[in-house]
């Protein structure tokens, strides 16, 4: 590894040949061409575009060892989106830290169904549990001008986050820092759409998963079966949502039985279990009342 980094210092000089040695050593990596180029981009402070265009381009001292240092970090195993401090979600690009999860395109079709079934709505209120970044959230009151739009952490940091990326996206939301919908529950506030994407994989599968490395803990970690905080909230649901609200859960992939099971057992009522793009389960929705 030292040997690559030195090579990379003494010969890499141009967009083209930075980007053939940083090839060398993130080889590991699934998606080694996006890498490196995400990267570059970063420490040169251009777009993708710029790189195929300027292949020549001379990289100064400075760039080349922020360059270095992003490539060893990537190379360790550390997510993209915590390096270059930023992610796309829907039509956002979010700021993001160790202290909040990486936005997930499976979330974007909890967005999708949120907003087909907010389409015809005039006003009312809708709830993001358990925000993190704010994607949920903020996409919802960009594109739901005409409805107030709540949100929940138990994170401060997190929320600290959520509240800079809605400030950069001029985006109306209130956020509240508490255990799940209880924030809301002690302010009389009542959803007419709720949606969650919370810690949904079980503690044990946790600490063999790579992403238990980077990704907060308490953003993952759904206790024993990975349902403990789908089932807090599904008890505090009768106090923070109106009568036929719609309620949206990620879920985990082989979690849709168990979830639909819950949710038949506290509230007796039906519900659906929507697929993500490889075909799992990945969301449970249901009407209230």
């Amino acid at each position: 590894m030292m040997a690559t980094h030195a090579a990379l210092a003494a010969r890499t000089t141009t967009i083209r040949s930075a980007l053939t040695a940083a090839r060398a050593t993130l080889i590991s990596s699934e998606s080694v061409d996006l890498d490196a180029q995400a990267l570059l981009t970063q420490a040169l402070q251009v777009e993708r575009a710029f790189l195929f265009a300027h292949g020549e381009y001379e990289l100064d001292e400075a760039q080349i060892r922020a360059f270095q240092s992003m490539i060893k970090r990537r190379a360790a195993g550390e997510p993209i989106a915590y390096i270059i401090g930023k992610k796309g979600f829907y039509d956002l690009g979010l700021h993001v830290t160790p202290a909040v999860l990486i936005p997930r395109p499976e979330t974007e079709l909890l967005l999708e169904e949120a907003l087909h079934l907010t389409a015809s709505m005039t006003a009312g209120a809708l709830a993001d549990i358990g925000t993190g970044s704010g994607a949920l959230a903020i996409a919802l009151a960009r594109q739901r001008l005409q409805c107030t739009v709540y949100a929940t952490d138990i994170s401060a940091d997190a929320l600290d986050i959520a509240g800079q990326n809605a400030e950069s996206h001029d985006a109306d939301v209130a956020f509240f820092r508490g255990n799940l919908a209880q924030p809301l529950i002690d302010r009389g506030i009542k959803a007419d759409l709720l949606v969650a994407n919370l810690p949904y994989i079980a503690t044990d599968e946790l600490r063999s998963l790579p992403v238990s490395r980077w990704e907060p803990r308490q953003a993952l970690d759904g206790g024993g079966d990975g349902l403990d905080l789908i089932r807090a909230l599904l008890a505090q649901l009768p106090k923070v949502i109106n009568p036929s609200a719609q309620v949206l859960l990620e879920i985990g992939a082989d979690q849709g039985q168990a979830v639909t099971q819950l949710v038949h057992d506290r509230f007796h009522i039906d519900t659906a279990v929507l697929p993500d793009y490889a075909g799992l389960d990945r969301i449970v929705t249901f009407r209230f009342g």
